[in-house]
C-alpha cells in the first residue's frame, strides 16, 4: 500500500486538474459544474484516481459499462474520464515495482480541506501516516496522500479559491457515495470526524455484517463505515457511481470481462447497489436511486388464451377492413353540404337515439328467436305417447297389406 501511493506522479495530477479550453469561450471544469468557496470545502470528495496494471484496457472497460468517455492528457500514460464536459477521475499505469509487490489496483479518493498542511499535521497526531508529503500544483492547489490508523489510504486536497467541486452527485455517471471498510469503525470515525467535520448519522443493523454507520457532512449523508468482512484484504475506501439501470450495467460488466462481486440488492431507503470488479482487479460500486427503480414500467402478464386470441381478432379486423371498399357519400364527393354544420350537429343526438333503439330492437328480436328455438328443441326432445289405433283400422290395414303382397295374375 505504501509503495502504491508513494509512486503517484505529481505531473499527472497537475494535468488532471486544470481547466481546458475544448471550445471557444468554454472551459471544462475538472470535477463538476458548481463553484464552491473555501468555507464549505472541508470534507467534500472532489477527485478519484485509479492505478491499473493495464490502463488502456481499464479505460476501454469503464467507458463501455459507465456513461464515461476517456480522454488523453499531456502526461504520457495518464488518462482522464469525462462525464459530459465534467472531469470525474484519472487513470494511470501501475508501476512494475507495485505490481511485483502484489498490491492490487484500487481507487484513491481525494477529500477537500481548507489547509493541507494543517490537516496532515492533525492526521499524524490522530494516528495517521503520511504516504506522500504535501505538494503544490501550480494554479490548482496543494495535495498530500495519507493513511488512517487502520491502513486505508486517502488523499487530501486544497484547491484554489472558488474551485469547482462535484455537486451533481445525483446525475448518472457521477460519484454519489463513499464507503469505508475498516477493522475498527469507531476508531476510524474518531479519526476522520475532527479532520473533515463529519458527524455520526443513523446506524443500520446488517445482521451478520454488523452495524453500518452513516457519516454526514453539513447534515447531508455522504458515506458510511462498516466492519471489514474479509480479513485477508486491507481496509479501503469504496466509491459508488450513480447509474440509471443497474441490471443493464451489470450485463455490460460481464459482457466486457468484468465480474459482479455482489448485488444488486436493496438498501435502506429503497436504493439498489451492486459491487463490480474490472478485468484488471479494480473494484467499484454501482448505485441506483429508489425513484429510478420505481419509475420502471411493470407489464402485467396476460392469460395465455387471451394473448393468443387477440392477434387473431386483430388480423381478422384488418383483413375485413382491407376488403371493404371505402366509398364516400355523394355529398362529400361533390364537396357540397346538404345541411349546415349547425343543423348536422343538432341532428347527431337524434341519430344516436334512433341507432340505440334499432340496436335494442335487434337484441330483443335475437332474444325472442333464441327462446323460440329453445322451445322447439325442448318440444322435439320430449317423449310422445303411443296412440293405439281402433281394431277396425288395424284389420283393414292388415287386409290391405296382404292384398298388396299378392302377386298379380
Amino acid at each position: 500500500m505504501e509503495l502504491h501511493h508513494n509512486t503517484v506522479h505529481n505531473d499527472a495530477i497537475i494535468d488532471a486538474q486544470p481547466y481546458a479550453d475544448d471550445a471557444p469561450g468554454q472551459n471544462v471544469r475538472p470535477w463538476g459544474t458548481v463553484a464552491m468557496s473555501q468555507t464549505n470545502l472541508r470534507g467534500q470528495f472532489v477527485w478519484h484516481e485509479l492505478m491499473s496494471p493495464d490502463a488502456q484496457a481499464a479505460a476501454v472497460f469503464y467507458s463501455n459499462v459507465l456513461p464515461w468517455t476517456s480522454e488523453s492528457s499531456t502526461v504520457p500514460g495518464y488518462i482522464l474520464w469525462m462525464n459530459g464536459r465534467a472531469r470525474l477521475a484519472g487513470l494511470m499505469p501501475q508501476p512494475s515495482a507495485v505490481r511485483d509487490s502484489g498490491a492490487p489496483p484500487n481507487w484513491l479518493v481525494y477529500i477537500a480541506t481548507p489547509e493541507v498542511d494543517a490537516t496532515v499535521e492533525a492526521a499524524q497526531q490522530l494516528g495517521g501516516k503520511l504516504l506522500k508529503a504535501p505538494t503544490d500544483i501550480p494554479g490548482i492547489g496543494r495535495f498530500a496522500v495519507l493513511s488512517d490508523p487502520q491502513g486505508a489510504a486517502f488523499a487530501v486536497f486544497t484547491p484554489v479559491m472558488n474551485a469547482p467541486l462535484d455537486a451533481a452527485a445525483l446525475s448518472a455517471g457521477r460519484f454519489s457515495w463513499h464507503e469505508l471498510a475498516t477493522t475498527d469503525p469507531d476508531r476510524a470515525l474518531a479519526f476522520y470526524a475532527p479532520l473533515f467535520g463529519w458527524t455520526r448519522g443513523p446506524t443500520h443493523d446488517m445482521g451478520a455484517g454488523g452495524l453500518y454507520q452513516v457519516i454526514e457532512h453539513a447534515g447531508v449523508p455522504v458515506g458510511g463505515l462498516h466492519v471489514l468482512q474479509d480479513p485477508s484484504k486491507p481496509p479501503r475506501w469504496l466509491s459508488y457511481v450513480r447509474v440509471e439501470r443497474i441490471e443493464a450495467v451489470l450485463e455490460a460488466v460481464q459482457a466486457h470481462g468484468g465480474r459482479v462481486l455482489n448485488g444488486p440488492h436493496v438498501v435502506s431507503g429503497g436504493d439498489r447497489v451492486a459491487q463490480i470488479m474490472d478485468p484488471q482487479g479494480g473494484t467499484i460500486a454501482l448505485h441506483e436511486l429508489a425513484q429510478t427503480a420505481a419509475a420502471a414500467p411493470k407489464r402485467r402478464a396476460r392469460p395465455a388464451k387471451r394473448a393468443a386470441r387477440r392477434p387473431r381478432k386483430a388480423a381478422a379486423k384488418r383483413t375485413a377492413k382491407r376488403a371493404t371498399p371505402r366509398v364516400k357519400p355523394a355529398a362529400k364527393r361533390s364537396g357540397a353540404r346538404t345541411r349546415p354544420k349547425s343543423v348536422r350537429a343538432r341532428a347527431k343526438p337524434a341519430g344516436r337515439a334512433a341507432a340505440a333503439r334499432k340496436t335494442a330492437a335487434r337484441r330483443a328480436a335475437k332474444r325472442a328467436s333464441a327462446k323460440s328455438i329453445a322451445r322447439r328443441r325442448v318440444k322435439a326432445a320430449a317423449p310422445r305417447p303411443a296412440v293405439r289405433k281402433p281394431r277396425a283400422a288395424r284389420v283393414r290395414t292388415k287386409k290391405t297389406a296382404s292384398r298388396l303382397r299378392r302377386p298379380r295374375r
